[in-house]
């Protein structure tokens, strides 16, 4: 028998506007980075401010952090896992390549 998820359980509106107000000063702070030289360390700060503002939006928008089925678990994790196999897949590429 199919059950139907219990949209009741959600977030309480004080918390959508707290990740909305958390998401626009990402938002900003990624505006703010970008017009600094930070050298080699432009990329990485971008990427985790990215990281930071898709993990808010996952967890409460997309409502992972309440979920209760382990489906749902299952399939975060194998993204996740997928996710990493190909940036270090790629990172041995770059790495191993020979630049002239």
């Amino acid at each position: 028998m199919l059950i139907m998820s219990d949209h009741s359980k959600s977030s309480p509106l004080p918390t959508y506007f707290a990740v909305f107000i958390a998401l626009l000063i990402g938002t900003g702070l990624t505006v703010y980075a970008s017009g600094l030289d930070l050298g080699p360390f432009n990329a990485p700060i971008a990427l985790a401010i990215a990281s930071i503002k898709a993990t808010l939006v996952a967890l409460f928008f997309m409502h992972i952090k309440g979920a209760s089925e382990k489906l749902t678990k299952l399939v975060v994790i194998a993204a996740l896992f997928f996710l990493l196999l190909l940036l270090g897949l790629t990172m041995t590429d770059y790495a191993t390549r020979a630049w002239s």
